[in-house]
């Protein structure tokens, strides 16, 4: 009977015996104190150096795949404990109700602005490339606008009817409701009885900063996980698939690096009143870990130490804004991306939208980018939602799959600093920003400094 470890080792040798040379070496880079976003990155173009090189070669690299998937799951295993605890901790935080709404008001209202921004400039730079000029489809026979759920399903598919059964399930936005109906509970007891809610507030916050820990413990992996992703997919895919969509690739990296820019720099100077270079500068390992693990979850545990360590943002305002940034503020994956994506299947089918469905396409991004999850690849959610609400074929879909995870990586790193961004809006509308401390650069180092 044939041995399937021997039979593995025998067919993806080489790409195992060359992942164990590049982990070796970003471990050794880990013990030289290079710094945590460098090695990220040094795993980024190391894994597409040796992708391209299996690709090329015909090589297998199943087990370099399978250690992505490792990581991945590792990741995927923090988000429900996590997200649940961090939304309690936060929420219960607070003093009273009053000081709940509006710091969610403040909170939501930036995620939703911004969004709305996103979607726009996408729409902009889309009309304005024209990416889908050139590559011609015939409309399918069968085409018709596919049915989505109606508004009182989505509504009902939010609300918790099992918040174990929804755990298990992966299902992030009922269980977030759910955390916030017991933060709330614990807010309005705390208000008036603060002793009978004590045991359960010390209880959070213990298991707050057990799970934060174990966060670290994973999170340490990236530099070799993002290696081994980078490496699978570009050993998937090659140059070769890149060729004939360049063009939609140049178009949403154009809107999302406005939007990063612009916008992002224009209310941190604006409304912060803070040098957007040096706060780009300190959300550096953000940005890195969001670009190259392509997911907000996996990014919420460095995001909250940047927000804290490195922006002087309170540890209240910090919690607080980067988990529920992490589930519901996607100006990349909600906002820019359907909206590229949405000029180009009306271009590339020749069906022609007026400024009525241009406004409709913002209204819809905005809506369906609320509580897409922080997972690689949701935004093809949104961008379903968006395609059909234009009346557009979502076979148009298939035709960008290809390059989507290569601008994912950008998508994702405008979500990231979008939560940074409003962290900071909000903190200094509040009191809670240490601006004299931003200003002298104090920087406590951050715990991932180690491999």
């Amino acid at each position: 009977m044939q041995n399937n470890l021997v039979s593995a080792f025998q067919t993806n040798w080489v790409s195992l015996v060359v992942s164990l040379v590049v982990i070796g070496f970003i471990y050794f880079l880990g013990r030289k104190r290079v710094s945590f976003g460098n090695r990220v990155f040094i795993g980024l173009g190391l894994g597409i150096i040796a992708g391209v090189i299996f690709n090329q070669a015909g090589l297998q690299f199943k087990s370099v795949s399978t250690i992505g998937t490792i990581y991945v799951n590792l990741i995927k295993m923090l988000v429900m404990p996590l997200v649940f605890i961090l939304v309690i901790n936060s929420i219960s935080s607070l003093s009273s109700m009053a000081q709940l709404r509006k710091l969610g008001f403040k909170t939501i209202g930036w995620f939703l602005l911004t969004t709305g921004i996103a979607a726009l400039i996408g729409l902009l730079v889309a009309l304005a490339i024209d990416p889908g000029n050139g590559i011609a489809q015939a409309v399918p026979k069968d085409f018709k606008a596919k049915e989505i759920p109606t508004f009182s399903q989505v509504i009902l598919d939010l609300v918790p009817s099992n918040p174990i059964s929804d755990m298990a399930s992966g299902k992030v936005v009922p269980v977030l409701i759910f955390a916030i109906f017991v933060a709330v509970a614990i807010v309005s007891i705390g208000s008036k009885k603060p002793e009978a809610v004590a045991s359960v507030k010390s209880f959070v916050t213990s298991a707050a900063a057990v799970m934060h820990q174990v966060v670290k413990y994973v999170i340490r992996l990236t530099p070799y996980g993002v290696y081994a992703l980078i490496a699978a997919m570009a050993g998937k895919y090659g140059w070769e698939t890149l060729e004939p969509l360049a063009k939609i690739i140049l178009t949403s990296y154009v809107a999302l690096i406005i939007h990063f820019v612009l916008v992002f720099g224009g209310l941190v100077l604006l409304v912060a009143k803070v040098n957007p270079i040096k706060f780009f500068k300190k959300a550096y390992p953000t940005i890195a870990v969001a670009f190259t693990t392509r997911s907000s979850y996996a990014t919420l545990p460095v995001n909250l130490e940047v927000i804290t360590k490195r922006l002087r943002v309170s540890p209240r305002i910090a919690s607080f804004v980067a988990p529920l940034g992490a589930t519901m503020n996607f100006n990349g994956c909600g906002g820019v991306w359907p909206a590229v994506v949405a000029i180009f299947v009306a271009k590339v089918y020749n069906l022609p939208l007026g400024i009525s469905e241009y406004l409709l396409l913002i209204l819809v991004a905005v809506i369906s980018s609320i509580g897409v999850a922080g997972v690689p690849g949701p935004a093809s959610i949104s961008t379903t939602v968006v395609l059909t609400a234009l009346g557009l074929p979502l076979e148009g879909m298939g035709l960008v799959l290809g390059v989507e995870a290569l601008i994912d990586m950008g998508r994702t790193a405008v979500n990231a600093t979008g939560t940074t961004v409003t962290a900071l809006l909000v903190a200094e509308s509040e009191g809670e920003f240490d601006r004299a401390a931003f200003d002298r650069d104090e920087e406590e180092e951050l715990e991932l400094a180690t491999a």
